[in-house]
């Protein structure tokens, strides 16, 4: 494992723990809105948490990506120093928005509510990160696998959309509600899907590792996944746009190709572990039962996709803690526990250090079960909390009077943010302990 990817998934384990630590102040908020509110209020909280949660999945994944390609290819990363300076330029950007955010500097939009300027390192360090790793597999690969697809128009749309969500710094797009908002919604969704393209190309290869059986990777079902995927990349923020008002049938065709990239993924990874023989599941049993995990959210995560995506449920749920649960049920459901897969399949990939992880299998199982139960107590008092919401907004009742009645739900979601933020410290410190000490090579 090289120095540059060591820094990349400890900068990836300290945006996930620290994100989630901001996540937990802000549930604590709801409680108590004059807690902290002279120094850190909410206002600042909420993208914090967001922010380094959003940086997370990128980080991690991008560790993963760097850490395989040489693997893949059979050769060394073509340059390692333009690596260096990814991770340079990333940490030092992340501190710099950080700072802005505890001084009350924003300046962006939903998101992305840095000050423009500092999206100007972001494009930078994403154009080297494009450049290494295309000379890295300009180099030929016979049949090219899906993941090499996936990570590729991951890279590139998210380049593409990041751009797209700063056009609201020219006035053509800025003075026009309609045009702005539109535009917001469309770069927001699509950057989504590519974050989404990264992580699952990562989740396809550590389990083509796993399995040691390249179907997962090349089979004809998954290349349909990955042009449905790209539908959703492209087309799927159409079902977050039913306020503004354009052709109906873009909501529909949205809504549809959403739903079905959910079903096709969650039988993709249901059919790789019933392949798995135990022997396997065994050798890579941290790593499996993550991905176990990500398969149950996938499930329970596409139920509430398909009822909030439907125009006259989304009429009342949106913009309520329903949406919120849907986001948190995709970013630590599926994502975060596909990522973790990633960090610990390469941890226990070490040959020097993987006795960190055997002296700490008992507590990283108590770990995943924190995290999992708790999310699940999160997950489903978010949906309570969204169904009084859009219940009491009916009847007009007052604000103050809607907030009483959501304290029960509040107090729910903030002790299982407790749990999930306690669960995740037991899973990171063992993970954190094996990079730290692994061998440089």
């Amino acid at each position: 494992m090289s120095k540059t990817v060591k820094g990349f998934l400890m900068l990836a384990l300290a945006m996930l723990v620290i994100g989630i630590f901001f996540g937990v102040i802000g549930g604590f908020q709801y409680l108590f809105p004059t807690w902290l509110k002279e120094w850190l209020p909410f206002t600042k909280t909420r993208p914090l948490h967001v922010s380094l949660v959003i940086s997370w999945i990128f980080t991690a994944a991008t560790a993963g990506i760097y850490y395989y390609l040489p693997r893949i290819t059979g050769k060394p990363l073509f340059s390692e120093k333009l690596a260096r300076w990814h991770l340079i330029i990333l940490l030092f950007n992340t501190v710099a928005i950080f700072i802005c955010y505890l001084l009350g500097l924003f300046g962006g939009r939903e998101y992305l509510e840095f000050p423009p300027l500092l999206a100007l390192p972001v494009i930078i360090y994403w154009a080297l990160f494009m450049i290494n790793y295309f000379m890295t597999i300009r180099r030929k690969l016979e049949r090219i696998p899906i993941y090499i697809w996936m990570w590729t128009t991951g890279l590139i749309f998210f380049f593409i959309t990041f751009c797209e969500a700063y056009l609201w710094l020219i006035p053509f797009f800025r003075d026009n509600i309609v045009r702005d908002v539109t535009v917001q919604w469309k770069a927001m969704g699509s950057m989504v899907g590519s974050w989404n393209m990264m992580v699952y190309g990562t989740g396809f290869y550590v389990m083509k590792k796993i399995s040691g059986n390249d179907n997962v990777s090349r089979s004809p079902l998954t290349y349909f996944f990955y042009f449905l995927g790209l539908m959703n990349l492209l087309f799927n923020w159409g079902h977050h746009t039913y306020i503004v008002p354009a052709a109906k049938w873009i909501g529909t065709v949205a809504y549809i190709i959403s739903m079905t990239e959910l079903v096709l993924l969650g039988s993709i990874i249901l059919n790789w572990r019933k392949s798995l023989n135990q022997a396997r599941k065994h050798f890579h049993i941290i790593s499996y039962h993550f991905l176990f995990a990500a398969d149950i959210w996938i499930f329970l995560n596409l139920c509430l996709a398909i009822c909030i995506s439907i125009p006259s449920i989304n009429y009342y749920t949106h913009g309520t803690h329903i949406t919120v649960a849907h986001a948190m049920g995709a970013t630590i459901g599926i994502n975060t526990m596909i990522l973790l897969a990633s960090l610990y399949f390469i941890a226990e990939s070490s040959t020097c250090r993987t006795h960190i992880l055997l002296r700490h299998k008992k507590k990283i199982k108590v770990g995943f079960w924190i995290t999992n139960i708790s999310l699940l107590f999160f997950w489903l008092s978010l949906i309570g909390s969204g169904i009084v919401t859009a219940m009491e907004k009916e009847k007009g009742t007052a604000f103050s009077v809607m907030m009483l009645k959501l304290s029960t739900w509040f107090h729910a979601f903030a002790g299982a943010g407790v749990g999930i933020f306690a669960g995740v410290i037991v899973l990171s410190i063992p993970l954190f302990n094996n990079i730290y000490r692994n061998e440089v090579k």
